[in-house]
């Protein structure tokens, strides 16, 4: 029987697993199948977490907190997990190859991911030049002229926050209309360095060996193309938590999630499921920043701690 089990390897997870071990729960057991480290090793560069004054990347930045975090005596089981259920008092933890392990407190850190566009040259360009988070990224672009894609509230807010840094920012959509809050959008239109550009689409991200250099986009009702000349193109189309391991086999989901699927917690992680923690960017109203997971993952294993020793 596993004392605390943790599902993903992120900020989150590791972060969990070395208050869970330090802390005295000793059979801790981290499931994650490939190398820790969650989606922030793809990032080419971090500049603004406490305490580390050196750019580095996000592969770099992670490598010693895998070190550091097995280092009190927290497991790796190299496995991709299909489903977490309760069964009585304890947790039955179903990985995709058909193995089975129980587990007396659960931890979920399985994070999310932004949606991608399929545009020509995202691939190619994501984390140099192409960006979905403007409190990462915004700094790079000190100055200089970015372009933001999307038509809903993270897209609007990240527009303003960037006005705060950049020289101008293009906010391209392609509706006239928008989906966020009125008084977003009024904020917006009011900042004389936002350019709204409706109805347009992007058609191609171009660049170099540097980065992005322009965006190719087109005005959907009259079929007018034009280049965009900007270093920074940031993206909020939508974010998916990675939810699935909650989904039971009748339809259901193990905890109380919000419309977005994200887990409703309170401020020590908890579930509505006694026994069952979250944290990181699979949470509800997650700031999707590192140093936020890594906050929420021991904050969830001091709650483990608590709970293990009342019940």
């Amino acid at each position: 029987m596993i004392d605390c089990a943790i599902i993903g390897g992120g900020p989150a997870g590791l972060s969990a697993g070395l208050y869970a071990t330090r802390g005295g729960v000793k059979n801790t057991v981290l499931f994650e199948k490939g190398m820790p480290g969650g989606q922030i090793t793809g990032s080419s560069e971090i500049e603004n977490y406490p305490g580390v004054k050196e750019v580095v990347s996000g592969l770099d930045f992670m490598q010693p907190w895998q070190e550091q975090c097995f280092r009190f005596g927290l497991k790796h089981e190299m496995s991709a997990i299909q489903r977490v259920s309760k069964k009585d008092s304890h947790f039955v933890i179903l990985t995709e190859d058909g193995n089975t392990f129980e587990a007396k407190s659960v931890i979920i850190a399985t994070g999310g991911s932004p949606k991608r566009t399929g545009i020509k040259g995202e691939s190619e360009y994501w984390g140099k030049g192409v960006s979905t988070c403007a409190t990462c990224d915004g700094f790079f672009y000190k100055n200089k002229e970015v372009a933001v894609l999307g038509g809903g509230d993270t897209a609007v807010e990240e527009a303003i926050y960037l006005a705060n840094i950049c020289k101008k920012v293009y906010l391209i959509h392609r509706r006239d209309g928008f989906r966020c809050a009125p008084i977003t959008l009024e904020h917006a239109k009011n900042n004389d360095k936002i350019e709204f550009l409706t109805p347009y689409v992007v058609e191609e991200i171009k660049g170099d060996a540097s980065g992005v250099s322009s965006l190719s986009i087109k005005n959907t009702a009259t079929n007018e193309t034009r280049e965009l000349i900007v270093p920074g193109f940031f993206i909020f189309v939508g974010y998916d938590v990675n939810n699935a391991v909650l989904k039971q086999e009748d339809g259901s989901m193990l905890c109380k999630c919000d419309e977005f699927g994200s887990i409703v917690v309170d401020f020590s992680m908890k579930t509505n499921v006694q026994g069952l923690f979250a944290a990181g960017d699979i949470r509800i109203l997650a700031p999707k920043q590192v140093v936020c997971a890594a906050s929420d993952g021991a904050t969830a294993a001091l709650s483990v701690i608590s709970y293990l020793e009342h019940h």
